[in-house]
C-alpha cells in the first residue's frame, strides 16, 4: 500500500494518539492493495476520504463506509482494506473532517453534534465522487457500523442509487417515512447481547414489510455491540471472533451479488 498523507495527521490525531488500533495499522500497511487519500468538496467545504481499490482486471463496485461513532479509525481503514481484498472498491468519508480531539470521548461528542443536513451532504458528495471513480462500474452499496449502521440504514432511504444496504449493529428506523423512499434490499448484522440495539428491529421489520422493503436482519449468538471490530483485535472472545467470522462469510457472498 502507497504510504499515507501524514497531512492528515491532525485530522486524525485522536485516532492514532487515544484510540490506538495497532494491530489494525499494522494489517493496513502490510496489505498489497493500493490505498490513498481524497479531497472531496462538500458544499463550501472540503472532507477527506480513504480508498482502497481491489486487485481486478475489470470495473468493480464501490461500497461506501461509514464509520463508528469514533471517527474514521485506523480500524475502519483496515476495514475498507478487507473489503477491497473482496474484489470492491471501498471509500470511507471522515465525517469529522478538520476537527481535533484530545480523547476518544471528545470524538464521540463531536459526532453526536453532526447535524443530519451536514452528514447527508458529506455522504452525497462522497457518493457522487464514487459513482465517478474511472475504476468503478456505476454500482454503489453502502455500509456502516455502530453509529455508522444507523446512518447507513438512514442513508438508504435517501439516496436512490443505492444497490445494496449493509448495517452492522445500527439503530433502525421507527417510522414509515424512513423507509418509504428505501430502493434497495437492506441486510442487518446484530449481536445478540446488544438488547438497545436489538430492541428496535421488530418495528424495522413490521416498517419494511408494510412499505414492500428487503430487510434480513440476522443476530449472531453470543456477540457483543461491535462484534466485527471487537472479533478481529487480539484477545477477542471466541464468540466476538466466531460472529465476525460468520458475518463475514455471509457478507461476502452478499457483496458478490452486486450488479
Amino acid at each position: 500500500m502507497k504510504p499515507l498523507i501524514f497531512s492528515l495527521a491532525c485530522a486524525l490525531f485522536f485516532t492514532s494518539s487515544v484510540f490506538p488500533q495497532d494491530w489494525a495499522k499494522s494489517r493496513l500497511n502490510n496489505s498489497p492493495r493500493h490505498g490513498e487519500w481524497a479531497d472531496i468538496k462538500s458544499g463550501d467545504r472540503t472532507i477527506k476520504a480513504f480508498i482502497v481499490y481491489p486487485e481486478r482486471k475489470d470495473k468493480a463496485p464501490v461500497v461506501l463506509v461509514i464509520h463508528e461513532i469514533f471517527g474514521l479509525t485506523d480500524w475502519v481503514r483496515g476495514m475498507c482494506d478487507q473489503l477491497a481484498e473482496n474484489a470492491v472498491i471501498a471509500i470511507a468519508p471522515d465525517l469529522l473532517s478538520g476537527q481535533t480531539f484530545a480523547d476518544a470521548d471528545a470524538a464521540r461528542k463531536a459526532i453526536s453534534g453532526l447535524t443530519k443536513e451536514q452528514i447527508q451532504n458529506d455522504l452525497d458528495a462522497t457518493s457522487d465522487y464514487a459513482l465517478k471513480i474511472p475504476a468503478g462500474s456505476g454500482t454503489l452499496a453502502v455500509c456502516g457500523f455502530c453509529w455508522g449502521g444507523g446512518v447507513a440504514f438512514t442513508y438508504a432511504n435517501l439516496n436512490p442509487k443505492l444497490k445494496a444496504t449493509y448495517s452492522f449493529y445500527g439503530q433502525t428506523p421507527d417510522d414509515p417515512s424512513k423507509v418509504a423512499n428505501i430502493a434497495c434490499p437492506v441486510y442487518g448484522f446484530y449481536a445478540e447481547n446488544d438488547e438497545r440495539t436489538n430492541a428496535g428491529i421488530p418495528k424495522a421489520e413490521e416498517l419494511m414489510k408494510a412499505a414492500g422493503k428487503k430487510y434480513e436482519p440476522v443476530i449472531y449468538k453470543g456477540a457483543g455491540h461491535g462484534f466485527m471490530r471487537e472479533g478481529e483485535q487480539p484477545g477477542a472472545s471466541a464468540a466476538n471472533k466466531k460472529a465476525r467470522e460468520d458475518a463475514w462469510a455471509r457478507w461476502k457472498t452478499l457483496l458478490k451479488q452486486l450488479p
